[in-house]
């Protein structure tokens, strides 16, 4: 019976109209010369209404404890902290256009933050409680932070290179981390309303890091008015999140993702767009230590009845390994997912469709212009592996090297324009790199910004992922895009993630190499043996190279694989390849 209905299920969706030229043709902006993050998406759902208890009962942040009930945060209580910490910051001496930095995970006094710079018009700058001293002390120099909120997650690495960055003139400590000012103290002290700048649109709100993927990390700058840019990708790839009143017949929309709030899909992707349709979401703070779980992912869903949510791929595929069948375990209510950082493969589509019970909708975007491409299964038919088409108020396009649209089927770089189709200005354009004009301009080709991209484009207008610039590489005069083959792989049931990159080869130029690391019973099985373990990894990677050269062409089986217990990886999900790249490269000098 359960077999017939998710049958059903998928012949319904299968069936969806596309309605995506109605939708992209007929969409038009409407940016106002004064906007504020901040307004939008706390400060008009803290007003009191008819009824004073309605603004205090709306529900923005369920701080999400395991083995406990959650704590609840309304928008009034929200705001209310926020004036307090925007009091406590002018008090500090912070100006208008002041960086601020946040090194905090998922937590109410995260978003507390954010409100509270936003309104006083100084510029956030996110950053992760997962970088070491390293990693804060460039991006704290390079923006010359003045002060930096921070709990005990983060303070240790904070105190730590704080010598070295003389414009952090103020530490304020969170939850009782020590630093010259304590939060909850300092909060408490300040009772007043506070008068919220008027910001321009164009004004900067937030200096958030690129992930350096290739290259050191340059900030990029980004406007109010990009929140605006944002929003059509965030209710396309949601199915139209914020337009349905009740998304289920018992509940609202409840939001979740485990995308850290200090990176640009935690906070432009989830944190925000679900403050500015005033429904709450779901704060999971995991520490340092805290690896995703896929037992606390379904559960968590479950307990706070999670309607729509932002899963990585790589979380998704941990999820599935996990859990074949989650819904013989889990009550979900899932009506939109979105996925996004690397490509989904159709493996991890077909579970998404078929055992979670939504069809996931990935999106394409990146920190400068976020939220740009996508897909909308609800109008529009999501292809499994397609990064969908760009969203309605975005006029994207496959270039060329000379900046001239590529014919179908032929790869070039992604590419957003200034103007929309309609000729008026795309509010989600980053406004710079922060004190890198070079870099800007190089972002550019006429009014197209490139994203260093690959991808194809069909005869229906979807966009096919080749992987990034310098992800792509030839092997024996074959041109090879990781992405296909990493998903090959994860399809075997002893692969629960995959990598591909070249390995430097003196005939061939470069051969295929994988790194993989194994299903979790897999390798609990590889950890217990000791003599025979060069045996047991033979079979497997003989298994996998034989599964590849099934599936794909005969030059795309990885003639080298290697185990790895994780693969590297950004804070913002995303497969470190390059890091990969570089340690075969260094091995093949050593060698020579």
């Amino acid at each position: 019976m359960i077999k017939k209905q998710q049958t059903q299920r998928s012949q319904n969706r299968d069936k969806t109209v596309d309605h995506y030229a109605a939708l992209h043709q007929g969409f038009a902006w409407q940016v106002p010369e004064s906007f504020n993050i901040a307004e939008v998406c706390c400060r008009r759902w803290a007003r009191p209404g008819s009824d004073k208890q309605d603004a205090t009962k709306k529900v923005a942040i369920y701080a999400h404890k395991q083995g406990a009930a959650a704590t609840f945060y309304s928008y009034f209580e929200l705001q209310q902290a926020a004036d307090a910490l925007s009091h406590v910051l002018t008090d500090l001496g912070v100006q208008r256009g002041d960086r601020v930095a946040i090194v905090m995970p998922q937590r109410f006094e995260t978003a507390v933050a954010y409100m509270a710079v936003f309104q006083m018009g100084a510029v956030a700058m996110p950053l992760s409680m997962l970088f070491g001293p390293e990693a804060l002390e460039y991006r704290l120099q390079d923006s010359a932070a003045v002060v930096a909120i921070a709990d005990d997650s983060s303070m240790a690495s904070v105190q730590q290179i704080r010598a070295a960055c003389p414009a952090l003139r103020t530490v304020i400590g969170v939850a009782n981390a020590q630093a010259d000012v304590q939060y909850e103290a300092a909060i408490a002290q300040q009772n007043s309303a506070f008068r919220a700048v008027k910001t321009k649109a164009e004004e900067a709100a937030i200096l958030i890091y690129t992930s350096g993927t290739t290259g050191p990390p340059k900030g990029a700058l980004l406007p109010h008015r990009a929140l605006i840019g944002n929003l059509t990708g965030f209710v396309c790839s949601q199915n139209w999140f914020g337009f349905d009143g009740k998304t289920n017949a018992d509940s609202k929309a409840v939001f979740w993702s485990p995308a850290d709030w200090a990176w640009t899909g935690g906070l432009m992707d989830a944190l925000l767009p679900t403050l500015y349709f005033g429904r709450p979401i779901v704060a999971l703070n995991t520490h340092k230590d805290g690896r995703f779980s896929p037992e606390l992912a379904f559960s968590l869903m479950q307990q706070h009845g999670v309607t729509h949510s932002f899963l990585f791929p790589t979380a998704l595929k941990a999820m599935m390994k996990a859990y074949p069948q989650p819904r013989q375990h889990f009550k979900l209510k899932l009506e939109g997912l979105m996925s996004a950082g690397e490509a989904v493969g159709d493996a991890v589509f077909d579970y998404c469709r078929d055992e979670m019970g939504v069809v996931v909708n990935e999106m394409f975007g990146q920190t400068e212009i976020n939220y740009v491409v996508g897909n909308c299964n609800r109008f529009w038919p999501a292809r499994a592996g397609s990064m969908g088409k760009g969203y309605p108020g975005h006029r994207v396009a496959v270039i060329d090297d000379d900046g001239n649209e590529c014919a179908t089927g032929i790869p070039g770089d992604v590419a957003v324009n200034r103007f929309d189709l309609h000729g008026q200005p795309d509010p989600i354009f980053f406004l710079g790199y922060w004190k890198n004009d070079a870099a800007t301009q190089a972002k550019f080709t006429g009014n197209w910004c490139r994203t260093g991209d690959l991808a194809t484009r069909d005869a229906d207008g979807y966009l096919w992922y080749e992987g990034r610039a310098d992800d792509v590489f030839k092997a024996a005069g074959y041109r090879i895009g990781p992405g296909e083959i990493e998903n090959c792989l994860v399809k075997h049931p002893a692969v629960a993630n995959a990598a591909v990159v070249p390995k430097p080869d003196k005939e061939r130029g470069a051969v295929v190499k994988a790194y993989v690391v194994l299903a979790p019973d897999l390798a609990a099985a590889r950890a217990r043996i000791q003599s025979s373990k060069a045996v047991f990894d033979a079979e497997i990677k003989a298994q996998l190279q034989r599964h590849v050269k099934k599936m794909l062409a005969p030059y795309e089986y990885p003639k080298d694989i290697e185990f790895m217990d994780a693969l590297p990886m950004t804070t913002t999900g995303k497969v470190q390849r390059r890091v990969l790249r570089l340690q075969e490269e260094e091995r093949f000098r050593a060698l020579s």
